[in-house]
C-alpha cells in the first residue's frame, strides 16, 4: 500500500507538520481516488536541514560510489515499473499502455542515460596553471509536473544524484503516487538518508516556501511560464540559480514538397499523444496556403479515427485531461477559436461521444487561423490544433518564430537539407526534423518564455554542478 498520508524526510517517512489534506480525483470517471497529505514551510524546514546535513558527506562520494547507485535504483525500479504506469493512468488519465511503455519506461531511459555521461564525465580540466573544478551546487529544490511525472522527476533527480547534490521534491498534487513509490525505490536502493527527500503539497505554499528557502541553493522547475515566473522572483530574493522549463506553443512547418499525408499524420499523431498536455506538443500546424484545402481533408479524416474513452479500456487512443480546471480552460479556448472566426473541422465543445462523465474532450482542429488569434497565441495544453497558412517558406519561418515561447520546432519537407535550413532559422531549444525524436543524451529545453536551462545528458548533469577555479594548482 502507498504511504500518501506521509512525507519521506531524512530518510523514513514522517507525519506533516500540520494534518492538512486534499483528494486525488480520477479525471476519467470524477471521482475521488483517495487522500494526500499536504506539506508546509514548516515541512519544508525539516527536510532543507536534512538535506543540507546530508549534503556534508554525499558531495565527497567517489564517481564510483554514484555510478553504483545509479545503476542500483535502475535494477529495483525496473521491477516496479508497471506499478508506477498504473498510477500514472489513473491519476492523469494517460492510456494504460501508454502510461506503461512511454510514461513509466520514461525514468529508465533518462537514469541509463545520466549513468553513462557519469562514467565518463571530467568533473576537472586544466586552463594555463589552474585547475578548474566542477562541484555539486548544493541542496536542490525540485518542483515538477503532472502530465509527465515520472519522466519529470527522473530527469531531475537521476543528474542531481550523479553530481553529488542533496535535494528536496514537490511532485504535482494531481499526480503524487508515482513520486512516492519514487521515494520508496531510492530507499530501497540505499540512497543514503537526507539526500533525498520529499514534501507533497501546493504551489502557493510549498513549492513558494522552497523557492524563497536560504538554504536552498537552486530550484529546478518545469510548468506553466506563471508558475514558472512567480518561481524565479521569490528565488531572486536569495539569488539562487533558477532551471526552468516552462511553456510552448511549438510550431509545426510543412514544407510545399513534403509529402502530406506522412507530415499531416506525424502532426497529429503528436499532438494529440497525452491528450495534448505535453510541453513540447505541435499545436501550430502552418502548411501552404495553395495546400490548405488539401490539408484540412487529411486532418479531418484522421481526427475522425482517434477513440476517446477510459484509459483501462482496450483500444483506446486518449483518454481523459488532467482535471476539471483543464477541461473547462480548454473548452473555453475552443469557443475563443470560434469566435475568432476559425474554421473548426474536426470535434468542438462537449465531451465526446460514448463519454458522459469525465474531464474527456473531443479531438479538435481548426483551420483558416491567423497567428494573432488566441488558440494561436496560447497554450492550450490539450488535444487541439491550429491550421495555420503560410504564402511561402519564409513567411512559414516568420509566422513560426511570432511567440513568446521557444521550446520546440518541427519541420517536414521532401528534402532533409532544406528541412535542416528551415529549421535552423527557428528559435526554439529542440528541433524536429521529418518526424524524428530526440536522443535522451541530446539537451532539452527551451528559448524565450519556454524557460532556460537544459536537462537530459551532459547538459542536465552540468545544470546541477557549480564552477570553481583553483589558480597555482599546477607549476607553469
Amino acid at each position: 500500500m502507498v504511504n500518501r498520508m506521509q512525507f519521506y524526510i531524512d530518510g523514513a517517512w514522517v507525519d506533516p507538520t500540520v494534518a492538512k489534506a486534499t483528494y486525488a480525483i480520477n479525471p476519467a470517471t470524477a471521482e475521488k481516488l483517495y487522500e494526500l497529505s499536504l506539506g508546509s514551510k514548516a515541512d519544508i524546514d525539516k527536510a532543507v536541514k536534512a538535506a543540507r546535513h546530508a549534503f556534508e558527506s554525499f558531495s565527497q562520494t567517489s564517481r564510483e560510489q554514484r555510478i553504483r547507485l545509479l545503476a542500483n535504483i535502475i535494477e529495483i525500479y525496473k521491477d516496479r515499473a508497471k506499478e508506477i504506469g498504473h498510477a500514472i493512468s489513473d491519476e492523469i488519465g494517460a492510456p494504460l499502455v501508454m502510461a506503461e511503455q512511454m510514461q513509466a519506461n520514461s525514468a529508465i531511459g533518462h537514469f541509463a542515460s545520466t549513468l553513462e555521461v557519469l562514467k565518463n564525465y571530467s568533473f576537472e580540466e586544466r586552463i594555463g596553471s589552474t585547475v578548474v573544478v566542477r562541484e555539486p551546487i548544493g541542496v536542490v529544490g525540485m518542483i515538477t509536473p503532472w502530465n509527465w511525472p515520472i519522466s519529470q522527476i527522473a530527469c531531475k533527480v537521476a543528474p542531481a544524484l550523479a553530481a553529488g547534490c542533496t535535494m528536496i521534491l514537490k511532485p504535482s498534487e494531481f499526480a503524487p503516487t508515482c513520486a512516492l513509490i519514487f521515494a520508496e525505490i531510492l530507499h530501497q536502493a540505499g540512497v543514503p538518508q537526507g539526500v533525498f527527500n520529499l514534501i507533497n503539497g501546493l504551489g502557493p505554499e510549498v513549492g513558494a516556501a522552497m523557492s524563497e528557502h536560504p538554504d536552498i541553493d537552486m530550484i529546478s522547475f518545469t510548468g506553466s511560464t506563471r508558475a514558472g515566473i512567480d518561481v524565479a522572483r521569490r528565488a531572486a530574493l536569495t539569488v539562487k540559480r533558477v532551471s526552468q522549463e516552462l511553456g510552448g506553443k511549438s510550431p509545426y512547418i510543412v514544407l510545399d514538397d513534403a509529402d502530406l499525408e506522412k507530415a499531416v499524420s506525424a502532426c497529429i499523431e503528436t499532438i494529440f499523444l497525452n491528450s495534448g498536455q505535453s510541453c513540447d506538443a505541435p499545436s501550430r500546424l502552418i502548411v501552404p496556403n495553395a495546400k490548405m484545402e488539401d490539408v484540412t481533408k487529411i486532418a479531418k479524416n484522421l481526427a475522425r479515427k482517434y477513440r476517446v474513452g477510459h484509459p483501462r479500456a482496450a483500444g483506446i487512443d486518449m483518454g481523459p485531461v488532467v482535471n476539471r480546471g483543464q477541461w473547462e480552460k480548454i473548452q473555453a479556448l475552443i469557443q475563443k477559436g470560434i469566435d475568432e472566426g476559425a474554421t473548426l473541422i474536426a470535434g468542438g465543445l462537449g465531451l465526446p461521444n460514448g463519454t458522459d462523465k469525465g474531464f474527456y474532450v473531443r479531438p479538435t482542429i481548426f483551420a483558416d487561423v491567423k497567428n494573432e488569434m488566441t488558440i494561436a497565441r496560447e497554450e492550450i495544453f490539450g488535444p487541439v490544433l491550429a491550421i495555420i497558412g503560410a504564402n511561402d517558406e519564409n513567411e512559414a519561418i516568420q509566422i513560426a518564430n511570432d511567440t513568446p515561447y521557444g521550446l520546440a520546432g518541427y519541420v517536414f519537407s521532401g528534402s532533409m537539407e532544406r528541412a535542416r535550413k528551415v529549421g535552423r532559422m527557428l528559435r526554439a531549444g529542440n528541433i524536429y526534423l521529418q518526424g524524428a525524436s530526440l536522443d535522451r543524451a541530446a539537451p532539452f529545453g527551451g528559448y524565450k518564455q519556454s524557460g532556460n536551462g537544459r536537462e537530459w545528458g551532459r547538459f542536465g548533469l552540468e545544470d546541477y554542478l557549480e564552477v570553481k577555479s583553483v589558480a597555482g594548482s599546477v607549476a607553469r
